[in-house]
């Protein structure tokens, strides 16, 4: 199991770990390289997986349920904490409920369970992100506009793929191969800009950064343990959103509060702890989820 577990989160860490040494030695700019995943290729992933006729939407219905409760749970269980630590809500909060579902967690979902659990773990994203973009926005901002969401080509992509599958068409084999080549660079990338990020991050509020490495998972399972009985969840499921749960903070969340001002420095830390923690909280995971 110990080969098994270290297999699976081996190549995932290492290319975080080459872009984390690219980053020290180049000093890049991945503003771009950011920029292109986020506006073309993940939209081309997400597009691809949901548009595709082996994604039936019916199936993922409790998933998606499941996948909300557990980012808004989180949410609700970091509040106290926060409060204990005598840490800002909108500091501490966010980065517990948000996680790296795409950086991480899509890479991880296929290595742990093969291809064919790629459509769940796009689901999970989905979930996530969409939440993040709107709730997460309107936490940072009240007075955000709903239009700003919209425009993301992410959200333009989810909502254009579950077109596709609720309709049920088809794009012709040639486009729908373009678009799948295009959505197969995001993950890499995602991992690689993930260690090339990881070198702009600071540890001078590293003790909040371990209290968000040890809350940020343990709130993911616990929700997860608690919504489980009440959803109609497969098995393969279940073990995804066991993983789900034990994710770290998402990278996203450094930069809303870089972008708000939102004490950008200890939400930093929190981002950076914590994905050094998932080195230990995902193998964890997975020794409980693997069949």
């Amino acid at each position: 199991m110990l080969l098994r577990i270290f297999g699976i989160v081996f190549p995932v860490f290492a290319i975080v770990a080459v872009g984390y040494l690219y980053g020290r030695w180049r000093r890049p700019d991945m503003t771009a390289a950011n920029q292109l995943n986020m506006t073309v290729l993940m939209p081309a992933l997400i597009f691809g997986v949901l548009s595709g006729k082996d994604f039936n939407i019916d199936q993922y219905g409790a998933l998606a349920v499941a996948a909300a409760l557990v980012v808004l749970g989180s949410g609700l269980l970091a509040l106290p904490v926060a409060r204990l630590a005598r840490v800002s809500a909108k500091t501490f909060v966010p980065p517990m409920m948000f996680t790296n579902s795409g950086n991480i967690g899509l890479p991880l979902a296929v290595f742990a369970f093969g291809e064919q659990a790629l459509p769940a773990a796009v689901v999970l994203f989905i979930v996530e992100n969409g939440l993040h973009f709107t709730l997460g926005t309107w936490l940072m901002d009240r007075r955000a506009h709903w239009l700003q969401v919209l425009r993301q080509p992410i959200v333009v992509a989810t909502l254009a793929g579950v077109g596709f599958a609720l309709l049920h068409w088809s794009l012709p084999r040639p486009a729908g191969a373009a678009i799948d080549l295009l959505g197969q660079a995001a993950i890499p990338l995602l991992l690689f800009s993930l260690g090339a990020r990881l070198t702009s991050i600071d540890l001078r509020d590293w003790r909040l950064g371990v209290l968000g490495a040890v809350v940020c998972p343990l709130t993911g399972v616990l929700m997860v343990l608690l919504v489980k009985p009440f959803l109609d969840l497969s098995a393969a499921q279940t073990a995804l959103l066991i993983v789900f749960g034990a994710l770290p903070p998402a990278v996203f969340n450094y930069l809303m509060a870089e972008q708000y001002r939102q004490e950008p420095g200890q939400v930093a830390s929190i981002v950076m702890i914590g994905n050094l923690g998932a080195l230990v909280s995902i193998p964890i995971a997975l020794a409980f989820a693997l069949p």
